[in-house]
C-alpha cells in the first residue's frame, strides 16, 4: 500500500512523468497563461499549416483519429487523477478539434484563419449536440467529444465556404 501511495504522491508531485500529461497538455501547451484551450487551438493551426500540404485526406484523417483515441484516453486518467471533469490545461481536445476544422481547407492563411475563428466559436458557444456532450458524456469521452463536434460544425462551413468562393 506505500509504494502505490508513493507512486500516486510521486505522479501528483510531477504529473509530467507519466505519458498522459504530454498528451492532454499537449507538451506542456495547457499549462500557458490566461487562455490554454486558444493556445492549443493556435498550435494545431500552425502544426496544420506546416503539415497538412504534404499529407494525403487518408493521413489527415488518421491523424485525427489517432489523436482522439489518445487524447479520450489520456483524458480519462488525467481526470480521474486530478479528480476535476474538464481540467483547463487539457487541450488535446481542441487540439483534434482544430484539426478537424481544418482538414477541408485550402492551406491559404485565410482559410486557416476562417477556420481557426469558427472552431474556437464553435468551441465557446457549444451548439446542440456539443453541448449536450459536454454535460452529459462522462471522462474522456467527454472532455474529447464537445471539441470534435465544434471541429465539424468549422469544417462543413469552410467545406462550404471552399465550394461557394471556389
Amino acid at each position: 500500500m506505500s509504494r502505490a501511495v508513493s507512486r500516486a504522491a510521486r505522479l501528483a508531485a510531477r504529473p509530467w512523468r507519466h505519458w498522459s500529461w504530454w498528451v492532454v497538455t499537449a507538451a506542456g501547451i495547457g499549462h500557458l497563461p490566461r487562455v490554454p484551450g486558444t493556445w492549443g487551438s493556435a498550435a494545431a493551426a500552425l502544426f496544420a499549416y506546416a503539415a497538412f500540404p504534404y499529407l494525403s485526406n487518408y493521413y489527415i484523417t488518421l491523424l485525427i483519429l489517432i489523436i482522439s483515441i489518445l487524447g479520450i484516453g489520456a483524458s480519462q486518467l488525467y481526470v480521474r487523477r486530478s479528480k476535476a471533469e474538464d481540467p483547463q490545461e487539457i487541450v488535446v481536445d481542441e487540439v483534434a478539434g482544430q484539426l478537424l476544422a481544418l482538414a477541408a481547407a485550402p492551406v491559404d492563411w485565410r482559410w486557416y484563419l476562417a477556420g481557426f475563428i469558427l472552431f474556437r466559436a464553435f468551441d465557446i458557444l457549444k451548439p446542440f449536440p456539443a453541448n449536450w456532450c459536454d454535460r452529459s458524456l462522462p471522462g474522456g469521452l467527454g472532455v474529447m467529444a464537445d471539441d470534435l463536434i465544434a471541429g465539424l460544425y468549422a469544417c462543413i462551413l469552410i467545406y462550404l465556404g471552399v465550394f461557394l468562393v471556389g
